[in-house]
């Protein structure tokens, strides 16, 4: 005779009965996972959308040479409004370009910043293609070198982090480096007037 591949006793029974009520449970923790990941999805897609009109309205205030404002601009001193807050004070631009610089500061750039910004185009963070007609370049540098507390002090600064939603990270750039991306950021002016045309 056969024996059923399965034992019958009441331990194997109750065994069973306690997986079939884990079970239920499982369902139950995994239905309860599933509502919360939505409510967390839709807040954070409230969250953006509210943080994008923000921006939104906020830019609309703005003009378009993204200039400090006077009330935000008496809250700093008038350096480290036009030029940012950091290491760099005063920055001496030559009339001719330092060719030698500029393949230092693209060899940085594309390692360090490509990934984030184009020159022509939004990306993660703004376009730099006419970067140093709406910026000094000791803001420029500044922000290279001192991201986060640009982004907790400076008021333009913090109208880009509200606009991008995303903090520049510090690249752990020395000041040599910085001046190089920004020789090299001086040969892509007009870079962003040759995309609109």
């Amino acid at each position: 005779m056969l024996r059923p591949l399965l034992p019958e006793s009441s331990a194997y029974v109750s065994e069973v009965s306690d997986l079939q009520g884990q079970s239920g449970y499982l369902r139950a923790s995994l239905n309860f996972a599933i509502l919360v990941t939505r409510k967390a999805v839709c807040s954070c897609a409230l969250v953006i959308l509210l943080a994008g009109w923000g921006a939104c309205a906020d830019s609309s205030n703005r003009s378009s040479g993204d200039a400090v404002s006077a009330e935000t601009a008496a809250e700093l001193a008038l350096e480290e409004a036009e030029g940012g807050i950091g290491p760099v004070d005063s920055v001496e631009l030559d009339a001719t370009i330092d060719t030698a610089l500029v393949a230092q500061g693209e060899a940085i750039f594309s390692m360090k910043c490509g990934a984030c910004h184009k020159m022509t185009e939004r990306y993660v963070g703004p376009p730099l293609g006419d970067v140093l007609e709406r910026r000094t370049p000791e803001f420029i540098m500044n922000m290279m070198l001192n991201p986060d507390e640009m982004a907790k002090k400076h008021p333009e600064a913090k109208a880009l982090l509200a606009e991008y939603l995303t903090q520049m990270p510090n690249q752990n750039l020395s000041q040599e480096d910085a001046r190089a991306v920004l020789e090299f950021l001086r040969t892509s002016q007009g870079d962003a007037d040759k995309a609109t045309q």
